[in-house]
């Protein structure tokens, strides 16, 4: 009999839906946070109503419903819940990886200490106290360097800087922005770090046991024009060559090391620089925008299935069954200003090849462009499948030209394609 999984949050359904679908297709799901009538209520057996902001009250809760409700594991693919999750299954007795271990994943500067003390390959960074304590060390550095948050995610506030004037705006939006509350459940404060140049890539990284490290699948990131560092696509190639690249290995494995991560799914960015892998950031969760999805379409491998499977003491199926390639590509606007209408070619959605197109913003919904656009301006996205990245890419770039936008600026209404931006910049942020 399968055993049942506390699931800490549902998150917006367009990038979690699939997460939640399948662990709840191998285990009995017990939702926890998140509106009673949210849509992830449609794949749990019980919604627990609690704040999981509020830890204290949703520890007390938890433990209440243990005390009636036997569980078999507790987990989160939401970066919010991640130290909550760990605390969690620690005071039930249940299989987890430390809240010390979570915690440093959610604080970038912690993390960098202990890449530093580990000798993990890592871009030299501070934290700064204020606006001209980072001009001091951006200085120090050389121009540009990078500013970012020490705990948000998803790039939000993450920017390059070329001069002092440019660190201390960099340095106020990294103190005051946020990105789906994720300030409520993270340490404050604002880094500066080296810039480095070279592709960024993902490392999909499960860890079943303490020195049992599997790098499962590789994503190739795309980004969109700098100063911001927006991901405007991702590819996932079950033959991908780095996967058999020993120095990725011995970086991924490192770190998971100096964080004390002994179990659970990773999502693990690094940077392909001149020197060699140089590590970014080590989320104690799976990897968000769909790239489970595309890990399962381009491997079999099922990234959610063994987050459930870590978190009940099992060992998951790692082996793959398809030899194939997956994408999936950010539909930013051309211009900014406010949505009147979103329109796809009927044809297109019966491509085969085509695994879905979604719509994320409505009629009516005001987003910018780049270079000012964020994850919240993006319009929509599509997934694609071939028999390789090469026939992945040729499938990509043949959508733009079967969806249009309707969007009233200032000067007037306009018809466009919503060709995805450039992203050829000509140099790379190592940061998220």
């Amino acid at each position: 009999m399968a055993t049942t999984v506390l699931v800490l949050g549902d998150g917006p359904r367009p990038y979690h839906e699939h997460l939640l679908q399948q662990i709840a297709s191998a285990h009995p799901v017990v939702l926890a946070g998140g509106e009673p009538r949210s849509w992830g209520n449609a794949y749990a057996r019980h919604h627990l109503d609690v704040d999981l902001a509020d830890r204290e009250r949703a520890a007390a809760a938890v433990r209440r419903f243990a005390a009636t409700t036997r569980l078999g594991g507790i987990c989160t693919y939401l970066e919010h819940h991640i130290e909550l999750a760990a605390r969690l299954a620690a005071m039930l007795g249940l299989p987890h990886s430390s809240q010390a271990s979570m915690a440093a994943c959610r604080d970038k500067a912690d993390a960098r200490q202990l890449f530093d003390l580990y000798d993990v390959p890592s871009a030299r960074s501070r934290l700064v106290a204020d606006a001209e304590d980072a001009v001091d060390f951006a200085r120090l550095l050389r121009y540009p360097v990078v500013i970012k948050p020490r705990g948000l995610a998803g790039s939000t506030a993450v920017v390059r800087a070329d001069s002092d004037d440019q660190v201390r705006t960099a340095f106020q939006h990294a103190r005051r922005d946020t990105f789906l509350d994720l300030d409520a459940s993270a340490v404050p404060g604002v880094l500066v770090e080296e810039y480095l140049t070279g592709p960024e890539i993902s490392a999909e990284t499960v860890v079943l046991g303490t020195g049992e490290v599997r790098v499962v699948a590789i994503t190739r990131k795309q980004l969109g024009p700098e100063p911001r560092f927006q991901e405007t696509g991702h590819s996932v190639d079950a033959l991908d060559p780095l996967l058999h690249d020993q120095g990725i290995t011995r970086t991924v494995a490192a770190a998971v090391t100096a964080l004390g991560v002994t179990r659970g799914v990773l999502h693990v960015d690094l940077r392909l620089t001149k020197r060699g892998p140089v590590l970014i950031e080590v989320n104690g969760r799976p990897g968000g925008d769909l790239i489970t999805l595309l890990v399962t379409l381009a491997t079999g491998i099922d990234l959610a299935r063994a987050t459930a499977a870590l978190a009940t003491g099992t060992t998951p199926d790692l082996t793959p069954t398809r030899q194939r390639a997956a994408a999936i590509q950010f539909l930013y606007p051309a211009l900014g200003g406010e949505v009147t209408g979103l329109e796809a070619d009927e044809a297109l959605r019966s491509e085969r090849w085509l695994e879905r197109l979604v719509w994320t913003r409505e009629t009516g919904a005001e987003v910018a462009a780049f270079p000012a656009a964020g994850i919240d301006d993006r319009l929509g996205h599509w997934v694609v499948t071939g028999r390789d990245a090469a026939t992945c890419r040729a499938r990509l770039a043949a959508v733009p030209d079967r969806i249009l936008a309707h969007q009233r600026t200032r000067a007037q209404d306009q018809l466009h394609p919503l060709t995805p931006p450039s992203t050829a910049t000509g140099h790379w942020s190592p940061h998220r």
